[in-house]
């Protein structure tokens, strides 16, 4: 497990650049932690460093937003915060893209955790001030 701690949010594309060396050949990315610890801010520093100016907002109500890396290769950015029961996931579909080879970023996980991958990356961010955060990634 690597752990970086950091003061503010210009430090930002080190976690992320952290993010993206632990994915070798490994595609969805868990990212836990509390409302506001900054899930959505890491998803959009790590898509903007693997290619993407598609503006990153977290997709709470359409579930999934795609956007376009390098070479136009799909990025699957996920917010399950809403949903309320694991068929929502399957309505979604969501096999074909956690098992499509691109990358997959998944908020709040916590509410489809038993269709995680077993591969799955984790990243915890925990809130240390207004300012500093922790972040585990495993």
């Amino acid at each position: 497990m690597k752990t970086i701690h950091i003061t503010s949010q210009e430090e930002l594309p080190q976690v992320a650049e952290a993010v993206i060396r632990a994915l070798g050949r490994r595609t969805v990315v868990a990212f836990r932690g509390e409302m506001g610890a900054g899930k959505t801010t890491l998803i959009r520093e790590i898509a903007a460093q693997l290619g993407a100016t598609d503006t990153v907002t977290s997709p709470t109500f359409a579930l999934v937003n795609q956007y376009k890396g390098r070479g136009k290769r799909p990025i699957y950015h996920f917010d399950f915060y809403r949903i309320d029961d694991l068929r929502e996931a399957f309505d979604l579909g969501y096999e074909e893209y956690f098992y499509s080879g691109d990358i997959c970023l998944v908020e709040w996980p916590e509410k489809i955790e038993p269709l995680l991958p077993e591969n799955t990356i984790q990243v915890r961010i925990t809130v240390d001030s207004d300012t500093a955060r922790t972040f585990e990634i495993e």
